[in-house]
């Protein structure tokens, strides 16, 4: 008898864990990272007690509920890096970055700044930052992309658009990202010889790795709705 218990609650755990995984992307995906855990248990279901055996930390339920989708993000990154050239790579990456995005809140709250330890994360803004440089260096090689961008200038100008993201489409379309990232790469582009612009070359000083870091930190996850 003891024998046939032992499954049942391994079972019944799995059944748990799965439902409180499928209710974290719901409620991610709707108020953002800062939802309150204890919304999350019970749209699951279950006690606070079940969440916090399976997930001793929101970051290790965000990790469970995201990985999949994060790793996409990187398979994306792999194949553009052998774009035929840096400004196809480029700009197809992007859109499949923004396309997430826009997908749901809790994505974007990953992708745009800095949630601590969630590991899956650390790796793909690792993934994301060398998949960026590698292009923008092909791109400064091919005279595609102008001499004097960072890779920094670029994930800072991607999160802080990025941010914006939900309140555009909540207001627009889902698709509305496509005109102001568009506006973003057109910015990428080397001035053209009869270029008239004043000032052709950006300003100093350009972020480095250590200030944007600190500035996505700042930037936080979007706030749980009130009312």
């Amino acid at each position: 008898m003891g024998g046939g218990a032992a499954p049942v609650r391994r079972r019944d755990a799995r059944r748990n864990r799965e439902l409180l995984v499928a209710a974290a992307h719901e409620v991610f995906t709707e108020q953002g990272l800062e939802a309150p855990l204890d919304v999350i248990a019970r749209r699951a279901g279950v006690g606070n007690a079940t969440l916090y055996r399976h997930f001793p930390s929101r970051a290790a339920l965000i990790d469970a509920v995201f990985h999949d989708q994060l790793a996409g993000t990187m398979a994306v990154g792999d194949r553009v890096r052998d774009a035929p050239d840096a400004w196809t790579g480029l700009t197809e990456y992007l859109g499949a970055v923004f396309d997430t995005l826009a997908a749901d809140r809790g994505t974007n709250d990953l992708m745009t700044t800095r949630v601590p330890g969630v590991d899956t994360l650390e790796d793909v803004h690792e993934h994301n930052r060398r998949t960026i440089e590698s292009l923008l260096r092909r791109g400064r090689e091919e005279g595609t992309v102008r001499a004097d961008v960072t890779t920094e200038d670029v994930l800072f100008a991607l999160a802080a658009l990025g941010r914006a993201v939900p309140a555009l489409t909540a207001v627009t379309t889902p698709d509305a990202w496509r005109r102001p990232l568009a506006l973003l790469l057109d910015g990428l582009r080397p001035p053209g010889p009869t270029d008239t612009r004043s000032s052709p070359t950006l300003p100093e000083p350009a972020l480095d790795a250590a200030q944007l870091a600190d500035v996505l930190a700042e930037l936080g996850p979007h706030r749980t709705p009130r009312g």
